[in-house]
């Protein structure tokens, strides 16, 4: 790391010192520079002319007001400016106060927008060069009136040039900030989204699965003195209900494991292709259910897990609340680019009548994530209806084109 490097955060923390500095620096080529006679034989020579006391205190007084240019812009340059005029008046010939309005006149147009920079650059040019033409010792047309007229104007452009930069990279960190922050935030709507996924798959999972293991428990406990077959029988649907409960919840909890973990499982997704599984389940668990299913052909993944947690999380709700002798509807049809989910019962209970449940939001977010529709409540002349309309087409294309790229 360079000596310039480590000062630099000294220096912006102490603006103020690098601007005494900066005075001082000018200062010193100010006095030097008039010791210089600019019209010798050969060139500039030094030793021929000396300064005088109004021109060594009209160089101190505008290098000392360079010590503000930052914190006050527009009064330093006025101040060095008023300064500069003066000795271009006086002098003869006239010591290069105007050395300090250059610098000035940079700060101006380093620190403002640029329309300010060109009506006070224009006006610092034609105060100063036409004081020197019309005011100074030497004759009008002389090079230090052209000298005057340069200064400043490159004055006002490398400071004009230098806000420029400056707005660019400001603009560009921006932007770089504004992308960082948008990636933050999708980063989080992404885990967000993710964590409600899960959350929605374990309660239908769980859900579905110790309901159907609370009604073949209290059968077994029921017939476990009277009728032992019949309670075996219960018992051994207890088990395949634990069993499958427990491969569902495996395979959604080993979501959240890391992608290159071997031990996560691969197990598919369950669909309407396993229907059939799921309504035998429910009949032997005392529900009746009947099944109205007119077409087979196969649905996106997406769709197709929607529809069946759909059907899981409805006859659930059925088989909870809707009350002894209840029996239930499944019907599974595809309307134009839709299929359309219904499931109706007879019974006197509402859908999570306890309160506090999660089954119908959740049904509601899976099916709205995909562009579709689910509504669900009471049917006239009693019992209780879940429809869901969903989008077979437009999730389709969006697996075609997820699948190309």
């Amino acid at each position: 790391m360079t000596l310039v490097d480590r000062a630099r955060p000294w220096l912006k923390a102490h603006p103020l010192a690098l601007d005494a500095a900066l005075a001082f620096g000018v200062l010193l080529c100010m006095v030097v520079s008039s010791f210089a006679d600019p019209h010798g034989p050969n060139g500039p020579t030094f030793g021929t002319r000396t300064p005088g006391l109004r021109s060594l205190v009209l160089m101190t007084l505008a290098a000392a007001a360079l010590v503000l240019r930052r914190r006050r812009p527009m009064p330093v340059l006025a101040c060095t400016g008023a300064l500069a005029t003066v000795e271009l008046c006086l002098g003869a010939p006239p010591a290069p106060v105007a050395m300090s309005a250059v610098v000035a006149l940079y700060t101006v147009a380093a620190h403002t927008d640029r329309p300010t920079t060109y009506r006070v650059g224009v006006l610092t040019i034609v105060v100063l060069t036409g004081t020197a033409m019309l005011f100074g010792a030497p004759p009008w047309y002389s090079q230090e009136h052209l000298g005057v007229f340069a200064w400043t104007g490159l004055a006002a452009a490398v400071g004009d040039a230098v806000r420029s930069r400056r707005a660019f990279i400001d603009a560009i960190r921006e932007r770089a900030e504004r992308a960082e922050h948008g990636r933050e935030e999708e980063a989080r709507r992404r885990v967000a989204e993710e964590r409600l996924r899960i959350a929605r798959d374990l309660h239908d999972v769980v859900a579905h699965h110790i309901a159907l293991v609370n009604v073949q428990a209290g059968v077994a406990a029921h017939v476990m003195d009277k009728r032992p077959d019949q309670a075996k029988e219960a018992l051994a649907h207890v088990r395949e209900a634990s069993r499958s409960a427990l491969g569902e919840l495996r395979a959604t909890v080993g979501l959240l494991r890391q992608s290159g973990d071997p031990a996560a499982p691969t197990e598919p997704a369950p669909g309407l292709a396993v229907l059939d599984d799921l309504l035998r389940g429910f009949r032997r668990a005392g529900l009746p259910v009947e099944l109205a299913r007119t077409d087979h052909s196969p649905l996106p993944a997406s769709v197709d897990l929607a529809a069946y947690r759909v059907i899981q999380e409805a006859l659930t709700n059925v088989r909870k609340h809707a009350g002894p002798g209840a029996r239930a509807e499944v019907s599974v049809v595809r309307v134009g680019p839709n299929a359309e989910i219904t499931v109706i019962d007879n019974g006197a209970g509402g859908a999570e009548s306890d309160g506090g449940g999660h089954g119908l939001l959740g049904m509601r977010e899976r099916v709205t994530a995909l562009g579709g529709r689910c509504t669900a409540g009471p049917r006239y002349g009693g019992g209780f209806r879940v429809q869901a309309i969903l989008p077979v087409e437009a999730a389709g294309s969006e697996a075609q084109g997820e699948g190309s790229s």
